[in-house]
């Protein structure tokens, strides 16, 4: 069985968002056991499994991609869309546009302390569409 769906998450603010009950909340009934692909349809976002706890985490994720990835540097070439576009770009290349997690007896079979981020590295990067590609039986 393979099943595929477009959800859509809601405008995020800059930074890296804790949002694995707003994804399932869209899901159909998942199989038994399978694998689920989410993939993000955009270059300016991405999508990462982290830590699901202490928000401190996303707050000292931001933190260290803007250190590494910095804005207003004088070698960037694209800079019409904005200051935090070029870094946006670099940002989703270091997390990736999708993330896969196991199916296990019809769940996300994720560590205890394990969540699915959002990162958003645009300061207004409104509504984001995802591709959720289900597989199994």
């Amino acid at each position: 069985m393979v099943q595929q769906i477009e959800i859509t998450l809601k405008a995020k603010s800059r930074g890296f968002h804790l949002v694995t009950d707003e994804i399932v909340r869209q899901l159909p009934q998942l199989p038994r056991t399978g694998i689920i692909n989410i993939f993000c349809k955009h270059t300016s976002c991405g999508l990462s499994i982290n830590e699901n706890c202490d928000p401190d985490v996303r707050i000292d994720m931001e933190t260290i991609f803007n250190r590494l990835v910095p804005e207003n540097q004088p070698y960037y070439e694209h800079t019409l869309e904005g200051s935090d576009d070029m870094p946006a770009h670099a940002k989703s290349t270091l997390t990736g546009a999708s993330i896969t997690i196991p199916i296990t007896k019809g769940h996300l079979n994720m560590g205890t302390w394990q969540g699915i981020y959002f990162c958003e590295f645009r300061n207004y990067g409104g509504t984001r569409k995802l591709v959720v590609t289900i597989m199994g039986e």
